[in-house]
């Protein structure tokens, strides 16, 4: 795993840019904080920060083969999980590898098959590979955008980075902001190539961009489509538990330690427990880590989407199988510093993130980078298989994005926002046109109505908008501390099987995630097995709550220039609340007060608000 960035420009010698390339490959030191290299040609620059994962003395990058017609050149973000199927074949056909890594693996690849490689790979992946023979630039993102990757063309070429902030680096580049990207922040429905930032985008996943000297050119390269579902129950079930044991067999290698990310819940237990099998058949333990917070058991609160703790499920699933397990306890003043916040919004490049869980996702993610450099997580399991609640019950009707009709994010997505801003964004406005875009791509099948019908577009709108907002945050928060999490559950072959599975057969024992559940009941305590939904946990810690409030105060006191987006009355109405009588508006809308006002001190943003 690692940190990309580049720059072309078809009308100056970027040789000469050195300052330039090694300041923006800089801001992607904490993805790659094992080594770092840059390349230049006439019209190219590449930068590259590595995490060494496969072939540690021999997958150093910007990577070049030189041929008969001149260098081709490749900065690799991500792991290709079939590299080893794809050397077997370049071989065959005559290619000489001079390393074992995967990247070698892509661009031998890209010199065999073009850009038709991308129809080949399996993995999670963002590359950009400089063909000096036409002088063209190929940026390619994985289907699923796992791996993150953002560009802004410019008047002469292209700048392109992992994350914003090697773009922003550029001194060619403004920090702009208008309304429409701060509609984005707030929406909770991400829009497919939105980057926040004026002028740039983010390469939508399962697409690719061409730079020459003519322009940028955008297409897809994958999609999910619709198709006939012609297995039945029992065959269903048989090829998922196929698909997850080649899945998780080909995302535990690594030549670094790896781990699990383990909640109790039926995602992550199953995938621990399958991971566990395949490695004690190599004489190895899984070790596994989950979080907990003080005191948890006395300030717990259930929620919908968090019904009941996940600590006694974490051990169940631990003592279960063969595993070294350890919990990761975190404390409300941990997570309350505001250096971890900082940190947290400065990963995430803006600042509406999920308060708490964001922060106690980064303090996890920090202490599992000291015991391991990989970590396989359930992430994504919900939106492929139709796990959250609101897939079962009226919530998946409502004519917008279901997950916004949940209990939790019903609330008033500007908060306590200055009511003149509110009403300029008029995000349910922006929400409900960006909702009618997403419906239009569903793919259908001719004759699919009712229910069934309904729930391609629950699922559509799931694997396409809501995982890019979990996705995102999960990559930009172990990378931010550089650990790579991969994401079995997002390989393309099991998402796009299973939405052409019928909602009928989704849910045929009449539960949630009911295909999951028979695919891996034999690997799972019954406890587990039979465990309904229940998402990353939040801390109810009355020192949390404190600390936000008190830190409110001081920005209130101080005239912090986040007061310009805030109604200061409101502010403070939500400071003196008691800790146990906060409403879930005044603590959301406080902890959105403070990242925002992180978000201003990081980037000196400058606002187009008209």
């Amino acid at each position: 795993m690692c940190g990309i960035t580049g720059w072309v420009a078809f009308r100056r010698d970027l040789r000469q840019e050195q300052r330039e390339l090694d300041r923006m490959t800089a801001t992607m030191a904490c993805r790659g904080p094992d080594a770092s290299g840059t390349w230049f040609a006439p019209h190219a620059a590449l930068g590259h920060r590595r995490l060494a994962v496969i072939d540690l003395p021999g997958g150093a990058q910007p990577m070049t083969v030189d041929t008969p017609d001149g260098p081709v050149t490749m900065v690799y973000s991500g792991e290709a999980y079939n590299f080893t199927e794809l050397r077997d074949e370049l071989r065959a056909r005559g290619a000489r590898f001079t390393t074992d890594s995967d990247t070698e693996v892509v661009l031998r690849g890209y010199l065999e098959w073009g850009e038709s490689l991308v129809d080949r790979l399996n993995g999670m992946y963002a590359f950009a590979i400089w063909d000096s023979r036409t002088e063209k630039l190929i940026m390619i993102r994985d289907r699923m955008g796992i791996k993150p990757f953002y560009y802004t063309e410019t008047d002469d070429g292209v700048l392109f980075g992992s994350e914003p902030k090697a773009i922003l680096a550029n001194s060619m580049v403004e920090r702009v902001v208008t309304l429409d990207g701060l509609r984005e922040l707030y929406a909770f429905a991400k829009t497919p190539g939105h980057a926040i930032w004026d002028g740039m985008r983010e390469l939508r996943p399962g697409h690719l961009a061409v730079v020459d000297r003519t322009g940028l050119r955008e297409t897809c390269y994958w999609r999910l489509e619709a198709s006939e579902h012609t297995d039945s129950q029992q065959e269903t079930v048989a090829h998922v538990r196929e698909l997850l044991d080649d899945i998780i067999r080909r995302q535990l290698v690594a030549d670094v330690p790896r781990c699990t990310l383990l909640s109790g819940g039926l995602d992550s237990s199953a995938m621990t427990a399958i991971a566990a099998a395949q490695l004690q058949d190599n004489g190895e333990v899984v070790r596994s880590f989950a979080v907990d917070f003080a005191n948890q058991a006395e300030n717990f609160r259930a929620e919908d989407i968090a019904p009941e703790l996940d600590t006694p499920y974490v051990h169940a699933v631990a003592e279960h199988i063969v595993c070294e397990h350890r919990d990761i306890v975190l404390d409300g003043s941990a997570m309350a510093d505001p250096s971890v916040r900082a940190a947290a919004v400065g990963a995430r490049d803006f600042p509406i993130g999920i308060g708490d869980r964001d922060n106690s996702l980064y303090l996890l993610f920090k202490a599992i980078r000291d015991e391991s450099t990989v970590a396989l997580s359930g992430e994504s399991a919900d939106e492929v298989f139709g796990g959250y609640p609101w897939f079962h019950d009226e919530r998946r009707l409502v004519d917008t994005f279901p997950w916004l009709s949940a209990t939790k994010s019903s609330i008033s997505p500007v908060g306590l926002m200055n009511p003149e801003l509110a009403g300029r964004l008029d995000v349910e406005g922006y929400r409900a046109d960006h909702y009618r875009t997403a419906l239009a791509e569903v793919p259908h099948k001719d004759g699919e109505t009712g229910l069934e019908h309904r729930m391609r577009e629950v699922c559509y709108l799931h694997l396409t908008r809501m995982v890019q907002t979990l996705l995102d945050r999960k990559d930009r928060m172990s990378m931010a501390v550089g650990l790579e999490v991969r994401v079995p559950f997002c390989d393309h072959r099991l998402v796009q099987y299973v939405f052409n599975t019928p909602w009928s057969l989704k849910t045929y024992d009449g539960r949630e995630k009911s295909i999951l559940r028979g695919a891996t009941r034999d690997v799972l305590p019954a406890s587990v097995a039979d465990r309904k939904k229940s998402g990353y946990p939040g801390s109810f810690d009355p020192a949390y709550l404190a600390a936000i409030q008190a830190h409110a105060r001081d920005l209130v006191s101080a005239g912090h220039s986040v007061l310009e987006f805030y109604d200061r009355d409101a502010i403070l109405e939500a400071c003196a609340a008691s800790v146990a009588s906060i409403s879930t508006v005044q603590r959301s809308g406080l902890e959105r007060f403070l990242d925002v006002s992180v978000w201003l001190d990081l980037h000196n943003p400058t606002l187009k608000l008209t």
